[in-house]
């Protein structure tokens, strides 16, 4: 073999081996410790309070927003995975995680988190508003810094993390007019009251899993679910209370929102009410997670329809 041959031949195998590593990269699994389904749940309630905001189209501003609130999101979950680490290895659901698995390493998550949340909010400073910003880098802290420490703690944890999961809506909000109105707020209040029967029922159906892995979750300290049944039942209640406020305040229709926000209230309290009264509760919790993951976009998609065809001031 000629020398060219065997310079040729090394070189092939030379760019053979860094394609390898190349696609060895664990790209998924830095996609899956940024929590992509509830991350994107993030960015979706930002949008929906910029848009339930009407504000003159600015696609800068617009663009600046989902792009800030997606890295910034993808930063607490991150950083709350890299703190959970060893909480998360020894649940079943959870072990598959990228840091349990061993998939990632400790340090390289934290570098990732950090450099996501730093660069979300930059992005967020110069393409929209302080008060944006602020409210932004409040979820992550207060999801990373307070929620998260204490779910191995107490079981306020769940209402504790119920506030960095309402917030976005408010950084949408701001982002788009520069303050929060009553309807901001009212949007705030509608998600943190969703959340308890939604994580209620997760909390349910994991208990056991919960259990094992030290958390403090209501089903976890009280197993006889009557505990997660009532704070269900009475934010369903509270929940459809604040959805007919909107409508009061002269802020939505009474022929579009109202008719949906009733109808989906009163299903989704129906279904917190069978979960509080039944013996079967395994059943009920499924078809009260069920209810709360159809509810959720239903009504924000009608709230904006409303919001952008009607014209409200």
């Amino acid at each position: 073999m000629s020398i060219k041959s065997q310079v040729s031949l090394r070189a092939d195998a030379s760019c053979a081996e860094t394609s390898s590593q190349a696609s060895s990269l664990p790209i998924s699994e830095y996609w899956e410790l940024t929590k992509p389904r509830l991350s994107f749940l993030s960015v979706i309630t930002a949008l929906v309070g910029y848009l339930a905001a009407n504000p003159a189209r600015d696609l800068g501003s617009l663009f600046a927003l989902v792009l800030g609130t997606s890295l910034a999101a993808g930063s607490a979950g991150a950083l709350n995975q890299w703190l959970e680490r060893d909480i998360d290895a020894r649940m079943a659901r959870t072990r598959g995680r990228p840091l349990p698995s061993g998939a990632i390493k400790p340090a390289h998550a934290l570098i990732f988190g950090l450099v996501l949340g730093a660069t979300g909010t930059l992005v967020l400073a110069l393409g929209t508003n302080l008060l944006a910003t602020a409210l932004t880098v409040a979820i992550i802290l207060s999801y990373v810094l307070v929620y998260t420490p204490l779910k191995p703690r107490s079981t306020w944890n769940t209402l504790v993390g119920a506030v960095p999961g309402a917030l976005p809506p408010l950084v949408g909000w701001s982002a788009a007019t520069g303050g929060v109105s009553q309807l901001g707020w009212i949007l705030f209040g509608l998600l943190f009251c969703w959340q308890i029967p939604h994580f209620m029922a997760i909390a349910w159906t994991y208990r056991k899993d919960y259990r094992q892995g030290g958390l403090m979750m209501s089903p976890v300290v009280d197993p006889s679910g009557r505990d997660a049944a009532r704070q269900s039942l009475l934010f369903t209640v509270l929940l459809l209370g604040l959805s007919l406020m909107p409508a009061m305040l002269g802020m939505v229709s009474w022929w579009l929102f109202t008719p949906v926000a009733c109808g989906l209230g009163v299903w989704y309290f129906a279904c917190s009410l069978k979960f509080a009264r039944t013996q079967q509760r395994d059943s009920a919790a499924r078809r009260l997670f069920v209810a709360s993951i159809i509810y959720l976009p239903v009504m924000l998609i009608v709230l904006v329809i409303d919001r952008l065809l009607l014209p409200w001031s």
